[in-house]
């Protein structure tokens, strides 16, 4: 969406920091010996406290077109994002050095924010995780921050590119940002690479999701049996990261922060 009203913008800024909030604390629950499962329940506790609802929970996004079952994606290790949190795998409790994904939506009086971090459970953490985790923190500044008026999305996708680039990650390319805020997805695609079929000239007042994702390996995947889940052909191990910002006059503001 474009952002027009000061009325509109105060509620998506009040949309991501009530997401931003949430997050940072199920984000504290990534443990060894929690399950996905118990976080998809404080996801719940969370939203019913605030009266807000649940972006993704009955969104069409299954491979037949199955509606989501949960109100958070909690991806491990392999599966890179879409992962149900109150799936069949969710009661498998994380194991030390997992590698986590929380990615959730509120929808707060008609407005729509989205967010995602990538944690590491547990103390041990296998050197390698925690540089593409890193990476990945690192790419969505970079995109971020050609989050312009002028620029386009290829701007931010070429700035996300150079960072994988950087540390010879592999990352999806059927996977991309989008715009956001009247629906939890919109036009338009923020690819995490530069594709001229997707170049949107940013203007004043959009509001958009960037995403990075990326893998150790290749990148490529593919859809789990359960219908959403999106994992690695090889294997290996994945990081997402994202923030809901809003493309302003001067710079780019970050509506997903506390």
């Amino acid at each position: 969406m474009v952002a027009k009203t000061t009325k509109e913008i105060e509620l998506l800024r009040e949309s991501g920091r009530r997401l931003a909030s949430h997050l940072k604390e199920l984000s504290k629950m990534v443990k060894p010996g929690v399950t996905p499962k118990e976080i998809d329940a404080k996801a719940r506790e969370l939203l019913k406290a605030d009266g807000d609802q649940a972006a993704f929970l009955g969104y069409g996004s299954g491979k037949n077109g199955e509606k989501f079952p949960s109100v958070i994606c909690v991806s491990v290790n392999d599966t890179i994002v879409h992962c149900p949190g109150s799936g069949f795998s969710s009661t498998k409790a994380f194991e030390e050095g997992d590698v986590v994904s929380l990615d959730f939506g509120v929808k707060h009086k008609g407005f729509y924010t989205d967010h995602a971090m990538t944690i590491i459970a547990g103390e041990k953490h296998d050197p390698k995780d925690e540089e593409m985790v890193k990476a990945a923190y690192e790419a969505v500044e970079a995109g971020i921050a050609q989050a312009r008026v002028g620029n386009t999305t290829g701007d931010i996708g070429e700035a996300v590119e150079k960072v994988a680039k950087k540390y010879g990650l592999g990352f999806p390319r059927n996977l991309s940002g989008h715009g956001v805020g009247k629906k939890v997805h919109e036009e338009p695609h923020v690819p995490n690479f530069r594709d001229p079929r997707h170049d949107t000239l940013l203007e004043e007042g959009l509001v958009i999701a960037i995403e990075p994702m990326f893998a150790r390996g290749s990148g490529d995947l593919y859809v789990d049996e359960d219908g959403f889940s999106y994992r690695t052909k090889d294997g290996s191990r994945t990081a997402h990261v994202e923030h809901t910002i809003i493309v302003t006059k001067n710079s780019p503001e970050v509506l997903t922060k506390v």
